[in-house]
């Protein structure tokens, strides 16, 4: 490699990570720009669709009245991710230590993924004494399957041969997870844990709307609907805004996870030399 070529590459890597972050921004600032123009130019009333100004100073001001719910919501989530990390992931081990364990529990978490949480809520609502603990269910039946199936086809994916070769070399069965089928596991882990990041969140805010349905009020979702009671439409666009603001936070939370535990040795994260 010529000695122009390596004084490029930092150049172009740091206009690429500019143009990353820069890009999106724009994209967002021309969206807001012509919703605020629209809104105006047609003098569209604000209790049928609000400029977004109109949001960020609904956002401004009400901000520490809306802060109590969101951190609700937070809390959910993050804990629903946690223990899905640590639920599915130990589950994913056994199954990869027994294939009797894994036919015979993998059809259930299966049932528990593929019933709409929407549709289990309202019961483990009304049998689980404590709401907090049952939004907290909610999301993580939703949670721990990504990370389940995604860490145990990881766990199934090393290289038969290198499994061959263990078992010549006379490793044991720990010496083989530790350091085989671990690191091959590791980028599957990674994606389940993005996929599982959103769902959290997404099951998090169904719960809560579910729970504020039946009166009681809890997260962000509670107060999208207690606006909508009151039509507030610019507080509910504000709680959307903090969700969404949520969501990509815990994408990118995970993503500079992934990128932490990856970036030196696998091929999905390492910057490709032109």
């Amino acid at each position: 490699m010529s000695q122009a070529m390596t004084d490029e590459m930092p150049e172009s890597r740091g206009r690429e990570r500019f143009l990353r972050v820069a890009l999106p921004l724009l994209v967002a600032a021309l969206l807001l720009s012509s919703c605020e123009a629209a809104v105006r130019y047609y003098e569209i009333p604000h209790y049928l669709v609000p400029s977004p100004s109109r949001v960020f100073a609904y956002l401004w001001t009400d901000f520490t009245s809306l802060v109590p719910s969101w951190l609700v919501t937070l809390q959910i989530t993050f804990l629903a991710l946690l223990f899905s990390v640590l639920g599915g992931g130990a589950l994913a081990l056994l199954f990869a230590q027994s294939p009797w364990i894994e036919r015979a529990f993998l059809p259930y978490a299966v049932v528990l993924q593929v019933t709409p949480i929407v549709a289990v809520a309202p019961l483990i609502i009304i049998y689980v004494p404590s709401t907090y603990v049952a939004l907290l269910l909610c999301a993580w039946i939703v949670a721990f399957f990504p990370i389940l199936s995604n860490t145990t086809i990881g766990l199934h994916s090393a290289d038969h041969n290198l499994v061959d070769l263990f078992q010549l070399y006379g490793a044991s069965r720990w010496q083989t997870l530790l350091h085989l089928r671990l690191p091959s596991a590791l980028p599957f882990f990674l994606a389940g844990l993005k996929v599982s990041g959103g769902l959290s969140l997404i099951a998090a805010v169904v719960a809560e709307y579910v729970a504020g349905t039946a009166g009681t009020g809890t997260g962000l979702a509670y107060r999208v609907l207690e606006n909508s009671y009151r039509m507030n439409i610019p507080g509910m666009f504000a709680c959307l805004l903090l969700l969404a603001f949520t969501g990509v936070a815990i994408f990118g939370l995970t993503s500079f996870i992934s990128w932490l535990l990856l970036h030196r040795w696998h091929d999905s994260a390492r910057a490709r030399e032109r």
